[in-house]
């Protein structure tokens, strides 16, 4: 009996600890649950068809991410709409952090020209992982144009005559008006669909010039196919100094191709805290960085996403102010 008692005032004494412990653990497991992501293969969604620079981009990413994040980033392709299909599937996504957008400018394009009514403000972002200072006008090198002067001049003799290939809503058809406002000239758009399309294009000789990445394209200049016509850059590129820049031809047209993640708008912040810092120990690796100026002549660069929120709205007010809005 006195054994039953001893036995009884323990087990009532040790009742609150053991509840105040399983309200404790039960916290903690909740910390770990959002702490476990990713605990399956993580999508990454690719508003862009396979080939292009958006798509190779996003590969070379998700190679390093996988260290990382110990689990497999699986890179899927939803072209189409000016990427509008894809940064739709994001956004209506489960936020459970299992489905991601991998995007560029065209997300602000799309909303810019009315062809969404979303854009970067509608996500929770993840951060920006690459620069491209090599957006360039490329053409045939079979034709006679020498660069972006001639291609000037020739318009302005014969308007829309010479066809420009592009995707309407794309990063590439903003360079475009740009580049006829300056110029005060209008060429032919055809919108023939992404990069690797574009590419496609000027190599059957169905189109004059492409608005692309030079280091998409670079291996068909040096065979002698293709022949830049001019960057975007405020400078030459070292790895290409014999392309001119548009501004010393007389074109105040710069322009900064940019690579980011974004996850739907509901996505537990514990979530984008883990990515984010995954995403800036792969930016940060010198073999990541070397892979990505090797394939596409890429700069490797790491925003947080507060920093890349405020870098969008700045290109945004950019965009607005070419577009006339």
């Amino acid at each position: 009996m006195k054994r039953l008692l001893i036995v009884l005032l323990i087990t009532a004494l040790a009742a609150p600890l053991m509840f105040a412990n399983g309200e404790a653990e039960q916290g903690g497991q909740a910390a770990a649950k959002s702490a476990e992501w990713p605990t399956r293969p993580i999508e990454v969604i690719v508003p862009a068809g396979p080939g292009g620079d958006t798509d190779v981009n996003s590969r070379i990413l998700a190679k390093y991410l996988e260290k990382e994040l110990g689990q497999p980033v699986v890179v899927v392709n939803v072209g189409g709409a000016g990427g509008s299909l894809g940064s739709r599937r994001v956004l209506d996504a489960k936020p459970d952090g299992n489905t991601i957008l991998f995007f560029h400018p065209g997300l602000l394009l799309n909303k810019l020209l009315g062809l969404v009514d979303y854009s970067f403000q509608d996500y929770k972002l993840g951060g920006l992982a690459v620069l491209d200072e090599t957006n360039a006008f490329v053409g045939s090198a079979k034709a006679p144009y020498k660069d972006m002067r001639d291609i000037t001049e020739a318009s302005k003799k014969n308007p829309e005559s010479i066809s420009f290939a592009t995707e309407v809503g794309s990063f590439t058809h903003l360079h475009l008006l740009a580049y006829q406002q300056a110029a005060g000239v209008k060429l032919n758009i055809v919108d023939v669909g992404g990069a690797a399309a574009k590419t496609a294009a000027l190599l059957g000789n169905q189109i004059d010039i492409i608005g692309t990445q030079y280091g998409l394209v670079s291996d068909y200049i040096k065979s002698g196919d293709f022949h830049a016509l001019g960057v975007m850059s405020d400078k030459r590129n070292p790895s290409f100094p014999d392309v001119p820049t548009f501004k010393e031809m007389g074109y105040d047209v710069s322009f900064t191709k940019f690579f980011y993640y974004a996850f739907p708008k509901e996505t537990p912040d514990s979530i984008v805290e883990t990515f984010t810092a995954a995403l800036k120990n792969v930016v940060n690796n010198p073999d990541y960085a070397a892979e990505a100026k090797k394939t596409l002549l890429v700069t490797a660069t790491y925003m947080t996403p507060d920093d890349t929120f405020d870098f969008l709205s700045k290109q945004e007010a950019m965009y607005k102010s070419i577009m006339g809005k």
